[in-house]
């Protein structure tokens, strides 16, 4: 057992970027969580209270026109309420999604394949990779706004462009990279809380978690005519 302090939240979310490794050794030793977690959720809002309104509803508008609906102009005296749930509702499914996401990750590696891993280090794990995505999210805001669109990620398509619109094409669309990168660095994570779980198979198993939520997430693209 390491006796010597952790290093701070700024460094230990530098080193989710530059230093995977050091940084599964601090939070196997030492799984602080709580500032990870609020600085993820800051800039998940961050993300979205850069875009104007204007183009968060047109978004909006669209995607409920594709799926065959109608959707009304948001009264002037709504607006406000509408803009602060927009900036506040990313924060809480952050905060849910993490929560669930670490127990999702215990259940799988402690219980059923017995690693040596408890609930606390596996979220500190999750919330200091999950600042990849989030920090992404904001410095992909300026694109999201040129584009109208503020669901614009880097994703798997870029790749396979020729592929057809369609359901396999929003698979690889819903591969988030950032969302790739998060889950190797959490893999990382996961072989160092207990050492007899090699990288490679932590990392088969996150990618495949997140593979299947992508098969999820393009079945409701597809039905919504995206």
């Amino acid at each position: 057992m390491n006796d010597a302090p952790p290093p701070p939240l700024l460094t230990r979310l530098v080193q989710a970027f530059v230093s995977p490794g050091k940084l599964g050794d601090t939070l196997a030793e030492h799984p602080r969580w709580v500032g990870a977690m609020i600085v993820g959720s800051a800039l998940l809002s961050l993300s979205v209270a850069l875009i104007p309104l204007d183009v968060l509803t047109e978004s909006q508008r669209r995607a409920v026109i594709a799926s065959g609906g109608q959707m009304q102009q948001i009264p002037e005296s709504a607006r406000t309420l509408v803009r602060t749930i927009s900036i506040v509702a990313p924060a809480v499914a952050f905060l849910v999604f993490a929560f669930i996401g670490a127990g999702v990750t215990t259940f799988i590696f402690a219980f059923v394949l017995g690693d040596e891993g408890t609930y606390k280090q596996y979220l500190a794990v999750g919330v200091h990779a999950a600042v990849i995505p989030t920090l992404t999210a904001v410095l992909l805001t300026p694109m999201r706004i040129t584009a109208e669109n503020p669901q614009l990620t880097i994703n798997l398509s870029t790749f396979f462009f020729f592929l057809p619109e369609g359901y396999v094409a929003n698979i690889f669309q819903a591969m988030d990279l950032s969302q790739i990168w998060a889950s190797l660095v959490t893999a990382q994570g996961i072989h160092a809380i207990d050492k007899k779980r090699s990288f490679a198979s932590a990392a088969a198993i996150q990618l495949g978690i997140l593979f299947v939520i992508a098969l999820i997430a393009a079945w409701f693209l597809t039905r919504a005519g995206m």
